[in-house]
């Protein structure tokens, strides 16, 4: 187990190296770059990508004569000390010329870096966890993944908790009463709760419960009430609660409803096998042969698509809830920095997903085994 887990491990790197190249290179097509944001600042105008249209590609490293949009609304001067402060370009100077960065984009000569280049310096500081510095917000990429994920984290792991705690006796409930009423309702509820769209479920919720027409019982917005600081310790928790409510129970629908059907067929599945015809010949009890025999064999199945669910919920879904519920998290910051190209952090916060989605995909392998001590990656290979 150990050398399968060691191949895992080192088959991260290549894996992330594809990811992050691909991405990159799509960067180089999108129209607007950071310097058209900025110009679009300076000149009031909002977002910079209706400037661009038509301008062609979106490679923030293209000259003055490209015909690119944010080199003719800067000063040139100013261009270029952006350009070599984000690391898209850089001065040669005289030898023994020494200056700031404003004196040296006065006297020295500019050289565009490639984007070979670029990619090759960016993938080394990230290999150090070296993510660089925001464009946009005078901060270290790493200190803005910290401060908003405890939002993404509170967001994932609450709803993954529930979905599970919920859905797998749920679905052995509907397993072992199968053609039932009780599974027949049961499934029509849960069909209908896949069918309901996260941002329509979770604008549902504002509306009901959160002052929108009817009853005002959470807050609308945020994950702490103001004074928090002050509260007990109870209070604190109670105050925490309150306010992840509406949020969990709209990121969790979904993957609630799936995770159910998936326990609830997974068990029938084993039930007809001869093995569990052969320990109720024996004598056991429905629990013994249930919960002793089906169980580790069922949830197999469960188990495997852990993974998915879990950075799912943990970072897609994210965007639509913290926008609807004004949470402050990884994935208002992703969107955000989308809009804004802002290149750090895109490209830091994709680094920090992709390694934690291919972790996540290493442990759901030990849970293999934990659950069925039989399985043998080992053999496998």
């Amino acid at each position: 187990m150990g050398g399968y887990i060691l191949r895992r491990l080192f088959l991260v790197i290549p894996t992330l190296f594809g990811i992050m190249l691909i991405n990159f290179a799509l960067t180089q097509f999108v129209p607007g770059g950071p310097f058209d944001q900025i110009e679009a600042r300076l000149e009031g105008g909002g977002d910079a990508i209706e400037a661009v249209t038509g301008a062609g590609g979106g490679d923030p490293g293209a000259t003055e004569d490209s015909g690119y949009v944010g080199a003719r609304g800067l000063p040139p001067e100013f261009r270029a000390k952006l350009e070599v402060e984000f690391g898209f370009a850089r001065f040669i100077c005289p030898e023994g010329f020494e200056g700031s960065l404003t004196e040296q984009a006065k006297e020295c000569e500019k050289e565009m870096i490639p984007a070979w280049e670029r990619f090759t310096i960016m993938m080394g500081k990230f290999l150090r966890f070296d993510f660089g510095e925001s464009y946009f917000r005078s901060a270290s990429v790493t200190d803005l993944i910290i401060e908003k994920m405890p939002v993404s984290i509170t967001l994932g792991l609450w709803s993954t908790l529930i979905a599970y705690l919920i859905s797998i006796p749920l679905g052995i409930r509907k397993a072992v009463r199968d053609g039932s009423s009780f599974d027949s309702w049961t499934s029509g509820v849960i069909i209908a709760a896949y069918a309901i769209p996260g941002l329509l479920f979770a604008i549902l919720l504002l509306v009901l419960f959160a002052g929108g027409s009817y009853w005002k019982i959470f807050p609308l917005r945020g994950l702490t009430s103001p004074g928090w600081e002050d509260m007990t310790m109870m209070g604190k928790v109670l105050d925490y609660l309150w306010h992840i409510t509406l949020p969990v129970v709209a990121s969790t629908i979904s993957s609630f409803a799936t995770l159910t059907l998936l326990t609830k067929n997974s068990f029938l599945d084993e039930v007809k096998k001869h093995y569990v015809m052969t320990a109720r010949a024996k004598g056991l009890s429905e629990r013994q042969v249930l919960y002793g025999h089906v169980f580790r064999n069922a949830m197999l199945i469960v188990i495997a698509g852990f993974p998915a669910l879990f950075v799912s919920v943990f970072f897609g879904g994210s965007i639509i809830i913290e926008t609807i519920f004004s949470l402050d998290g990884l994935g208002q910051l992703g969107f955000k920095s989308a809009v804004e190209r802002d290149y750090p952090v895109i490209f830091g916060t994709l680094f920090a997903f992709g390694l934690i989605g291919l972790v996540v995909g290493i442990l759901s392998d030990l849970m293999y085994v934990w659950v069925d001590p039989r399985i043998d990656f080992e053999r496998r290979q």
